[in-house]
């Protein structure tokens, strides 16, 4: 890996940590930078997860004040997306790498109608949420289990997915429920992660320089979705996601 491409993936890291921790899609920044960087679809999935794991760190460090008196209902949720997520990579890992090229523009297509639609989607979720918060209902736990496979497989719009999804079982201040999303959608990471350090071809390199501009974006990203309007970032990573999948449909 030359210096310029080390440069990039941090640079992405950066934007990956921000998107992320803020908008739920860091892949949309960082698996192009490793596509760009000469790693094949596969590869540069693998590793991209694996860098990746810096996102929950930062996140966490940046979310405490979120994150206090959560304690229960994260170990429940990040059990359920752990096993969501080793699911996931069993499934990437037995499917061959025509399948995955094959799908992921459609994957991150959907991740960005997803950002596009969230806020009608909000609204949506707003009418039908219960009166009290619900943690623990089956329907809440089933999609959460799906959303950490759909993580541990590719991971692009996981983080709105799973937003979506906990809105429904809590009436709480969205950046509460940001922080929640990033340490459940981040138990799903971690697993895939530690599967792929040992059956995948992670390109160790690629994933230190990423990871490291990954660790330090996902530390800001929190202290940004307390203070700045989040509307315009997140209509600009949305379009740029459809223009990425454009551009692999060729």
């Amino acid at each position: 890996m030359s210096a310029g491409q080390a440069v990039l993936l941090m640079a992405a890291g950066v934007a990956s940590g921000l998107a992320g921790s803020m908008a739920g899609l860091a892949s949309l920044f960082s698996y192009p930078a490793l596509l760009a960087a000469g790693l094949p679809p596969v590869a540069a999935n693998v590793t991209n997860t694996v860098a990746l794991f810096t996102n929950t760190v930062g996140t966490a460090a940046g979310s405490r004040t979120e994150l206090r008196g959560q304690g229960r209902r994260l170990l429940r949720l990040s059990l359920l997306a752990a096993v969501g997520g080793t699911l996931g990579a069993a499934l990437l890992l037995s499917t061959p790498a025509a399948a995955f090229e094959a799908v992921v523009p459609w994957l991150i297509a959907l991740g960005s109608v997803l950002i596009l639609a969230r806020e009608p989607l909000r609204r949506l979720v707003t009418r039908l949420r219960p009166r009290d918060d619900d943690h623990t209902s089956p329907a809440l736990m089933g999609t959460v289990l799906l959303v950490g496979l759909y993580g541990g497989y590719f991971g692009a719009a996981a983080g709105v997915l799973m937003l979506a999804v906990l809105t429904l079982s809590a009436n709480e201040p969205l950046p509460v429920t940001n922080a929640v999303k990033n340490i459940a959608t981040g138990a799903a990471n971690v697993t895939a992660a530690v599967a792929y350090a040992f059956l995948a071809p992670v390109h160790w390199g690629a994933a230190a320089a990423l990871g490291l501009g990954c660790l330090a974006g996902s530390r800001l990203g929190p202290v940004f979705v307390r203070r700045l309007p989040e509307k315009p970032l997140r209509i600009g990573i949305a379009l740029g996601g459809l223009g990425l999948a454009a551009s692999l449909w060729h």
